[in-house]
């Protein structure tokens, strides 16, 4: 099970290197800022930082898509949230 550890942005300030280490050690870290606000410190490997090559591919068709006019426009917030029930 996963620990969640609770910090305010000045504990987090003061004790960085403890909560990096901690988020290393798979623990999930949530720093909250002022009352309404929070950000989770989360490691990134490699692996998160590049596309795939399935990832690429997967871009390259949906441009062909977008070129074939087989995309929807989307232009207002109305036709946004339209689409969005459709779904």
């Amino acid at each position: 099970m996963k620990t969640i550890v609770e910090t305010t942005s000045r504990q987090f300030r003061a004790h960085q290197k403890d909560f990096f280490d901690m988020a290393d050690k798979g623990h999930d870290i949530v720093i909250k800022r002022g009352s309404k606000q929070a950000y989770v410190l989360i490691p990134v490997s490699a692996d998160d930082l590049y596309f795939t090559p399935e990832m690429i591919a997967r871009i390259k068709e949906s441009q062909q898509q977008i070129k074939d006019g087989k995309g929807i426009v989307v232009g207002t917030k109305e036709e946004l949230n339209t689409f969005f029930d459709t779904l």
